[in-house]
């Protein structure tokens, strides 16, 4: 309570009434006329007349009258407090209005009282929250140009919404300014650079920012330890994440969310399930509750790892405990039952959406895309693209390269070059990706030439071409027998500061071997030992398969393929089918039949080619018998013979007279 000059006991309450009133009425004359003993009156009941009425005049949506009120106390001599301004200016930009509260800071900057550098910050925050870093920067500048020296929450702010916007080398040049000023950076603004990097995949620098927050002798919290964490575990260096694990537990941190699913993401992605989910069972142990992200992790991590199973149990114990999934989670059992070609899983996940009220988004209609694709569905795929776009989800270049690969593998080029046409009328601009799967489908047309028009296109115009971009061509160059063009984009390639591939090597080496070009295949294949990358089973198997093609150089072959395994390098079914034959050739069918026994025997189940060699083979040295055996085991394994083994059987049991027998 309190006594006004009249003697009347008044209260907070009666007067936010009366000035209320008076707002409502147009009558801020009237408050300015009594504003002093308002005021005055007021003052130990720590009450603020000009908070209150300008608070009234901009949540009734008055902008004008509140800053007529504001002009009018200034003109009257009244001397306002930049403090209550500051408030006032919070107020309005929480209520979503950066503009108003632009025109409340300018006001206040012409008429009063002056600004401090909570007033700056305040509005630097808010238009670094809008992602309108040329305005707030604009701001640092008025600062400056008035006297207000920038603290460590103005900077704070700065690097802040600089590194949220993907501006990192501005960012981390603020900074440095920064700390050259003098500034004392908390933890938080290091952590803050230290995730941005993190983002974009910069362990380097993140590592360069976390020793320089040392230096500075700034101490690391539980969060920057978890971002390097991160850091490390993204660039497979998951020793060095547990190294700094047990250094959280021995400052005393209790490690975060935050630390455990950084570190179990780590262990999955190195595909050490065992201790990813034995860290989960710790941080159990320890009252950890886990969360959404974490439960999104574990699923994600046991999906591409091929553990479905595993990662529905863990779905839905999510859910038994309250944990809505989110739409990632749910993207990520898509993707795992479209790869598993399970279109019921599909269809009960996409179901769950609904049930869940979660939307699909791009990323949904990606995925189904793809699965549609892969299983032959054109119709389906097509579908579901106009179905997004009907539902105005933007289909992203991922999705349309999605598409267009797969129109393009079932032959609908037509439908794929449609697509292309439109994602480029519709402002989408084709990535390296798509152009790789449109080079690549020319070529598998035939048509040379217009898939060294693309290639051209974006070797003078972009994007930048990759290695796939260069093995797809020097292959469509390989098909069409031009192997010294094949050879030449190869010396462009390296020139151009592209490092080839396994791949890049193995085509040039198989077409060479295709060819019968064994010196030029050899010659490679000693370029590719000298400069990397290692040779694969089918660099070793194209090289196989060409020596044995000539009589001749059978023993190059066969020396090739022990150099194989003594380089560790185990044969697969189609490599033991080279081999074999290369055996058969020579007439060497115990080697053959103890080869094919060799791959039995490491459970690499013959296809219907190794059961064709090896019987053609005994066929063609008078062994029908032992063909006629191995005919039959190949029919109790369900394999259905093509029509090449049936003749080649049919005419060798002719020469010995059992054709009656056979057909009978």
């Amino acid at each position: 309570m309190h006594v006004c000059a009249k003697g009347i006991f008044v209260s907070p309450n009666v007067v936010s009434l009366l000035l209320g009133s008076l707002v409502d009425s147009h009558c801020a004359d009237v408050i300015v006329d009594k504003y002093g003993e308002l005021c005055s009156a007021m003052r130990e009941q720590s009450f603020s007349v000009y908070e209150f009425v300008m608070n009234r005049f901009m949540n009734r949506g008055e902008v004008e009258m509140g800053f007529g009120f504001h002009k009018a106390l200034i003109e009257g001599g009244f001397g306002l407090d930049i403090i209550t301004c500051n408030k006032i200016l919070k107020a309005i930009w929480m209520q979503n209005d950066i503009g108003v509260a632009d025109d409340y800071f300018n006001m206040v900057l012409r008429t009063g009282p002056k600004p401090n550098v909570v007033t700056f910050s305040t509005l630097i925050d808010a238009y670094c929250k809008e992602r309108n870093l040329d305005k707030a920067f604009e701001l640092f500048d008025v600062m400056a140009g008035n006297g207000v020296a920038p603290d460590l929450i103005v900077y704070s702010i700065l690097i802040d919404g600089l590194f949220k916007a993907g501006r990192l080398e501005d960012g981390h040049r603020l900074l440095l300014v920064a700390l050259d000023k003098g500034i004392k950076l908390d933890v938080i603004g290091f952590s803050s650079a230290m995730d941005a990097y993190v983002k974009i995949g910069d362990l380097g620098r993140v590592i360069q920012i976390y020793k320089r927050m040392l230096n500075e002798g700034i101490s690391p919290n539980v969060v920057s330890c978890s971002i390097l964490i991160k850091g490390f575990c993204q660039n497979g260096r998951i020793l060095e994440a547990c190294g700094l694990f047990v250094q959280i537990l021995k400052l005393g941190f209790e490690p975060s969310i935050l630390t455990y699913s950084a570190l179990i993401a780590g262990f999955f992605k190195s595909g050490n399930v065992r201790d990813g989910l034995y860290l989960y069972e710790d941080m159990i142990k320890k009252r950890c509750e886990p969360d959404t992200i974490v439960y999104s992790v574990l699923i994600n991590g046991l999906c591409k790892q091929g553990l479905v199973g595993d990662a529905l149990r863990f779905f839905f114990q999510a859910m038994n405990r309250g944990l809505s999934p989110n739409v990632f989670t749910l993207n990520t059992l898509l993707d795992s039952f479209c790869r598993l070609k399970c279109i019921v899983g599909v269809m009960k996940v996409y179901n769950l959406m609904g049930m869940l009220n979660i939307k699909a988004d791009t990323v949904t209609y990606t995925i189904l895309i793809k699965g549609a694709a892969q299983l032959g569905r054109v119709d389906e795929a097509l579908l579901l693209f106009f179905q997004m776009l009907k539902k105005d989800i933007k289909p992203d270049v991922i999705t349309y390269c999605t598409l267009i690969d797969g129109l393009c593998k079932l032959n609908k080029t037509s439908a794929g070059l449609c697509i292309f046409d439109f994602m480029c009328k519709n402002a989408v601009a084709p990535d390296i990706a798509i152009y790789n799967v449109l080079i690549n489908m020319h070529s598998r047309e035939g048509h040379l030439e217009a898939a060294l028009e693309l290639f051209v296109h974006v070797v003078e115009r972009g994007p930048k071409p990759d290695v796939i971009t260069f093995n797809t061509m020097i292959c469509c160059y390989c098909n069409f027998k031009r192997l010294d063009d094949a050879v030449q984009l190869f010396a462009k390639m390296t020139s151009e500061q592209l490092r080839p591939n396994a791949i890049t090597f193995t085509i040039l080496i198989d077409a060479f071997c295709r060819e019968g070009r064994m010196d030029d295949a050899m010659l490679i294949f000693f370029k590719m030992l000298e400069e990397g990358p290692e040779p694969n089973l089918v660099t070793y198997s194209c090289l196989i398969h060409g020596y044995f093609k000539s009589q001749s150089m059978m023993e190059s072959g066969l020396k090739l393929y022990n150099e194989m395994l003594e380089n560790n390098i185990a044969p697969n079914i189609v490599s033991y089918s080279i081999l074999i034959d290369g055996l058969c050739k020579r007439g060497l069918m115990k080697e053959a039949s103890d080869a094919f026994q060799c791959a039995l025997d490491k459970h690499l189940l013959p296809d219907v080619i190794a059961y064709t060699i090896l019987i053609r083979g005994y066929c063609k040295v008078g062994r029908l018998t032992e063909a006629m055996m191995l005919y039959d085991n190949m029919l109790l394994n369900r394999l259905t013979p093509d029509h090449f083994l049936e003749r080649t059987l049919e005419e060798y049991q002719l020469q010995k007279a059992g054709a009656k027998h056979f057909c009978a």
